[in-house]
């Protein structure tokens, strides 16, 4: 009966396995496992002109942007192409109520005018080289074999910086070198990459074009979006990364991606290049469930309360505006992807793929004597059943108290200052008090605003105590019954009120008559230590589970590599892979089919001027008017905008360069549709899709609209 089950749900969850269009795969591996599967959907490149270990070749122009994105180089001279998203903080960094690039854009109009952006950083891969036996060798002569340095970065990392030797750093500015696990421990390979410093924002449409629809449309199909900015790579002299100096020049990359303004048609083949952050291919049924029960409910009450206050208040106040842009991005795209991601599980059904999966494995066990997956399996299922409370509890604290509330970042390690402010030396005492100050202003930023914080603290605080039991919570936060009669409001109240971090006055008050008394008992500094308690004791006990969990999935994976040698991919860990597919439209639902193309047509047609997210500025509404699209223009002469693939791309992937069976860059991945969230658990083939920006309406935008055509000789310099 179960093997009859099993196969009736191996036909009905077909499009949940392996298929052609699914994967991040590895590039070492792309010529044995997918690129004859690639040729057959039209790809004309040799595999080499992908990736070669020693030679230039198409990964090298594909970079890892501020450590969560992608970017890809489309110049001789550094020039950067990622999204307008990527770029978000990057641009309020230099924007003001009277300076506002977020609303207007901004556009160099020469090598001087590109802004630095401090903290800005990316990164080249210039070398992948499997390590498996390496690491495994050194793994068992590990004093505790039993232990978890099979995935600790920190002990990969020193065996990599082992491998190539201190000179070999030494000798080669910029580079870094690290080891990564894949397959759950079953497979390593150590990475070679040049990271770059001197990073400068050249151009980026005002957020009318590179946000349109923004939290309306994000994750949804049709979409018309010109989301991108560009960024150019600096270095010293020698081309080497060096940190921002005014005599620094363009970088001169090793390759540079060419431009097609031929389109895709539907069908056609295309791929991309991109450093996908983390997906759960290999999680069990029970951590499928897990997820959808727990992380993802948590994640969509909270990130969704959280997100409508702010909005409320940002349309009240320009200035919050501004500060809190890209605050309020992150709030609002975590939210959305959680509502995406818990309506594919609850529609998709992903965990029955899982269970399916598993099926396939205790079959295959059973008939070829391998292992003893029934006991892996029986203590996975375990493992999440005896760690649901402390889970549920993380979750609620991380949601609602740690990332929900700002001022739990407020510095807590006052131990130093109070025994100074105790002691006799006054030296040490201002030195003590310097040092807070310093603390005190990363927390009072730009971006930080203690009004806004107040309001939402109190909603944050009232759910938590609402949701979590009050046995679970910190045993601080008895005082709010005490003392407070549990009014959570008159708590933060009092907080703000009276707190050394409640306001600037009372910060210079402390500062005029400090002592170790004052900051011992600090409500705020209290509060806040109590959370980062509560979080380090959650935080260790959960890391028992998850560490016995890591060791029963590596088991699993070991099995599912055996049963189907070469066919998989591992899952993504920001490091470099290729995804591909064709560009395809879908149907949603009953009597819905989304075509794989949008027109200029379709922003004007969402135009509403009441409403920011869909105001279309008059200069676009002119071009629109006038149907002077050439040479850019489709060929029945609509201008086009944004495109789908059925790709598989998580996070990570923004800014993904986009490329055509030639290696030609078609668009500018940005977005994933909403009906395919549930990708980060399984590939959805009949409904996931990546959405990308038209190198056609980028190129548009660039020369029609913002005037910045000499950035268009330099793109197509050389073709």
């Amino acid at each position: 009966m179960k093997r009859c089950f099993t196969s009736w749900m191996l036909s009905a969850l077909a499009p949940f396995m392996l298929c052609a269009d699914e994967g991040m795969w590895m590039l070492p591996l792309l010529k044995q496992q997918r690129l004859a599967q690639m040729q057959s959907l039209g790809l004309t490149l040799e595999g080499d002109r992908i990736y070669h270990p020693d030679s230039a070749s198409l990964k090298d122009a594909v970079v890892i942007f501020d450590g969560g994105c992608t970017g890809g180089i489309i110049s001789n001279e550094g020039l950067l192409l990622t999204n307008h998203h990527c770029a978000y903080s990057r641009i309020q960094q230099h924007s003001t109520p009277e300076r506002d690039y977020l609303s207007r854009g901004y556009w160099a109009a020469g090598r001087r005018e590109e802004l630095p952006c401090p903290g800005l950083s990316v990164s080249f891969t210039e070398r992948i080289e499997e390590v498996t036996e390496y690491v495994i060798g050194r793994l068992e002569k590990d004093p505790d074999p039993g232990g978890m340095n099979f995935l600790s970065s920190a002990y990969l990392n020193l065996l990599a910086k082992e491998k190539v030797g201190e000179q070999f750093l030494s000798e080669h500015p910029g580079v870094e070198v690290e080891i990564r696990a894949f397959f759950g421990g079953n497979q390593y390979y150590m990475f070679t990459k040049k990271r770059y410093t001197d990073v400068r924002l050249v151009g980026v449409p005002p957020s009318s074009i590179g946000r349109f629809g923004a939290d309306t449309d994000q994750g949804m199909w049709p979409r018309h979006t010109g989301d991108f900015a560009l960024f150019r790579i600096y270095a010293d002299a020698g081309g080497n990364p060096a940190d921002y100096a005014e005599n620094n020049v363009p970088l001169r990359p090793k390759y540079r991606l060419r431009i097609s303004t031929r389109g895709l048609e539907e069908n056609d083949f295309a791929m991309m290049l991109g450093y996908p952050a983390r997906t759960h291919h290999d999680h069990s049924s029970w951590e499928v469930a897990e997820q959808y029960a727990i992380d993802l409910a948590v994640g969509v009450h909270i990130r969704g309360l959280r997100r409508q206050l702010l909005q409320e208040e940002m349309l009240r106040d320009s200035e919050l505006r501004i500060r809190y842009a890209d605050k309020y991005a992150a709030v609002a795209n975590a939210h959305k992807n959680a509502l995406g991601a818990r309506r594919a599980i609850r529609r998709q059904l992903p965990e029955e793929a899982k269970r399916v999966q598993q099926e396939q494995l205790l079959a295959w066990a059973g008939d070829n004597h391998r292992g003893d997956y029934p006991e892996v399996l029986r203590m996975m299922e375990q493992i999440v059943q005896d760690r649901k409370s402390l889970r549920f509890r993380s979750r609620m604290l991380n949601e609602a108290l740690v990332r929900g509330i700002e001022f739990t970042a407020i510095p807590t390690r006052i131990q130093p200052v109070a025994e100074a402010l105790r002691g006799k030396d006054r030296a040490a005492g201002e030195e003590q008090l310097r040092l807070l100050s310093l603390a005190r202003l990363r927390f009072f930023n730009a971006s930080y605003a203690p009004q806004l914080d107040r309001k939402i603290a109190k909603v944050m605080l009232r759910e938590y105590r609402r949701l979590v039991p009050a046995h679970q919570q910190p045993a601080y936060f008895a005082v709010v019954d005490k003392k407070f009669r549990g009014d959570t409001d008159r708590f933060i109240d009092y907080l703000f009120e009276t707190s050394i971090y409640g306001n600037p006055e009372n910060f210079g008050a402390f500062l005029a008559r400090p002592s170790a008394r004052a900051l011992e008992n600090d409500p705020m500094i209290r509060f806040a230590q109590a959370v980062e308690k509560e979080q380090k004791m959650l935080a260790a006990a959960l890391g028992e589970f998850d560490e016995a969990l890591a060791l029963e999935r590596r088991e699993f994976v070991k099995g599912l590599l055996e049963m189907r040698p070469g066919e998989d991919y591992p899952e993504a860990n920001a490091t470099i892979r290729l995804t591909y597919g064709q560009k395809k439209g879908y149907a949603p639902c009953d009597a819905v089919y989304y075509e794989s193309q949008t027109t200029l047509d379709g922003v004007m047609e969402k135009e509403d001027p009441d409403k920011e997210e869909f105001t279309v500025p008059q200069r676009l509404k002119e071009l629109h008017r006038a149907k002077d699209f050439a040479p850019y223009a489709m060929p029945e002469g609509k201008m086009p905008v944004a495109f789908i693939l059925n790709t598989h791309t998580p996070r990570g992937n923004s800014g993904s360069p986009v490329l055509n069976a030639r290696g030609e860059l078609v668009g500018v991945n940005f977005d994933r549709n909403w009906e395919g969230m549930g990708g980060d658990i399984q590939y959805l083939a009949d409904h996931q899709r990546s959405i990308v920006a038209d190198i056609r309406y980028i190129l548009f935008i660039i020369d029609r609209y913002a005037g910045a055509g000499y950035l268009l000789e330099e793109i197509f310099s050389g073709d």
